[in-house]
């Protein structure tokens, strides 16, 4: 918006940008939310809610698959963060298509904004596929189950925040469940390595942050999904190719990469592709309905690829899983519980034992009627 004050004659003059110059963040304007070229903006609030979990689970059931597919082939899982590097180039080509289709092609988001982004994706996605070669699937998987708890640490530490019985409730179910897990997969998986459990650790901690960030820009500044991936995956490309070069990473992993091209880059093209389609769904369940929910449905999904990753693929099981899956599942209930606890409303044990005394008392009058016919 532009002011013009003119001495001589006393007049402002105030122009309106159009819908192609570069609007300020803070002004909100009415633009479609596209996925894949579904227009979800035509549709009600509960269909593109359920679009976004169709989206999520099948894409991310698919690239959970070809994680694990990809890191039980022999002598890949010292090659964590090439496949990380491979995943992010297809990532940017990938954002870089679909911003093309799109008329709107500007850059909304700052670009200090997007380093941070792109570091804490780095962080996120990069640790979690390099902690593949020293832990079980499943395990990995719950792991990233729980951000509830680095949240809770850093709101105590940094904020000083002060959290409800229900909120520490769930954190104890979480570390709880947790801890059960990985001394399960301990005794049962013969490669454990707690390496892979401090690596996770910061990946979690980075996927606690992650989605807050990206939910404030992409809301502050009315940016479209596309552009945060290409942006943040193109940018966090370079930091790991900068890292892999200063570390002599990159050789070994194209050296051997090479022997293998279809299992390992065809099978990264489409963990990529499955990888992109998904996180499309997940931005656009932060963009329309919230961070807590996308935690939420992500979460959901995470527990049937531990299913499913029984069932596809051999691997020791022992029932210690179960029951600490259930603590970490029961800690996730809680944590959403808390946040919605103006909407639901659970019945208190005093409800529950004055409901059981008003049905025996109103049984007991109907009996007592009956007989007196």
């Amino acid at each position: 918006m532009d002011l013009k004050f003119n001495n001589s004659r006393k007049y402002v003059s105030i122009t309106v940008p159009s819908k192609t110059q570069t609007m300020s963040p803070h002004i909100k304007s009415v633009d479609d939310i596209v996925v894949l070229g579904i227009n979800l903006s035509r549709f009600n609030k509960l269909t593109q809610f359920f679009i976004c979990v169709a989206g999520v689970f099948v894409f991310y059931l698919i690239y959970g698959y070809l994680q694990e597919l990809i890191f039980s082939m022999e002598g890949f899982k010292s090659y964590g963060w090439y496949l990380t590097l491979v995943q992010f180039a297809f990532y940017s080509i990938f954002g870089l298509i679909e911003l093309q289709l799109i008329q709107d092609k500007r850059r909304r988001i700052p670009g200090k904004t997007y380093m941070i982004i792109a570091f804490l994706t780095v962080g996120t996605m990069g640790l979690s596929n390099t902690s593949l070669g020293y832990l079980n699937y499943p395990t990995q998987v719950i792991f990233k189950c729980c951000k509830l708890i680095p949240v809770m640490l850093g709101g105590v530490l940094i904020q000083g925040k002060r959290y409800n019985v229900v909120d520490v409730s769930a954190a104890v179910c979480m570390s709880l469940g947790l801890i059960w897990f990985t001394l399960a997969d301990s005794t049962t998986a013969p490669n454990f390595n707690l390496t892979g459990v401090i690596l996770i650790s910061l990946a979690l901690c980075a996927d606690a942050v992650i989605g807050n960030v990206q939910e404030k820009a992409m809301k502050l500044h009315n940016a479209s999904n596309s552009e945060m991936v290409l942006y943040s995956y193109s940018i966090g490309f370079v930091y790991i190719l900068l890292g892999l070069t200063c570390t002599s990473g990159l050789g070994p992993a194209v050296t051997f990469c090479s022997k293998n091209p279809i299992q390992t880059y065809g099978y990264a093209f489409l963990f990529s592709l499955t990888g992109y389609f998904g996180i499309s769904f997940v931005l656009a369940l932060i963009k329309i309905f919230g961070a807590l929910v996308a935690v939420t449905v992500t979460t959901g999904r995470k527990a049937m690829t531990i299913v499913l990753s029984f069932i596809f693929f051999a691997k020791p099981f022992t029932f210690q899983y179960v029951w600490s899956g259930f603590l970490v599942v029961l800690g996730i209930f809680l944590n959403v519980y808390s946040k919605n606890m103006d909407k639901i409303r659970l019945p208190s044990l005093y409800d529950l034992i004055n409901k059981m005394v008003e049905t025996r008392t109103s049984r007991t009058l109907a009996q007592t009627v009956y007989t007196a016919k």
